[in-house]
This record gives structure tokens, C-alpha cells and sequence, in this order.
């Protein structure tokens, strides 16, 4: 007997492929220029620029690491 599967046949035919780009794998190439300019543009304000660059830094490290698990979920489902 084979074991039953999440998907029938006739759902995976029916299913259509994403066109648009993968907006999650994207985000990087929104925060990693900001990081610099957060350097750059804070000089003056030593408290404000440190806290934002590593509030910034601290976010991308969640989204990588939601990134990661998240393909780990799917892999071991598989």
C-alpha cells in the first residue's frame, strides 16, 4: 500500500509555477546598502548610528536565519 501523499495528481497538475521573482531572496538588496549609508550618514550621532546599524544588522541576521530553516522545513518533508 502506498503511503498517502498531501498532494493528489490532479493538484499538482493543476498547480501553476510562480511567475514573479522570489521577493524573500530579494530583501537583501534592500538592507545591505542601508547599512553603509546608516555609517556614513549618523557620524555625528555615535548612540543613534550604532543602535540603528545593529537593530538593521539584527534583522538581517532573523531573515537569513528564517531563510535558512525555512529550506530545512521543506527539505525534510520531502
Amino acid at each position: 500500500m502506498a503511503p498517502p501523499s498531501s498532494t493528489s495528481p490532479t493538484e499538482a497538475v493543476l498547480r501553476k509555477p510562480k511567475k514573479g521573482p522570489p521577493f524573500r531572496f530579494l530583501v537583501p538588496l534592500i538592507y545591505a546598502p542601508i547599512l553603509p549609508l546608516i555609517r556614513i550618514s549618523l557620524r555625528r550621532n555615535p548612540v543613534l548610528r550604532d543602535r540603528l546599524f545593529y537593530g538593521v544588522l539584527a534583522g538581517a541576521f532573523a531573515h537569513g536565519t528564517y531563510l535558512v530553516t525555512d529550506l530545512y522545513d521543506i527539505e525534510s518533508k520531502r
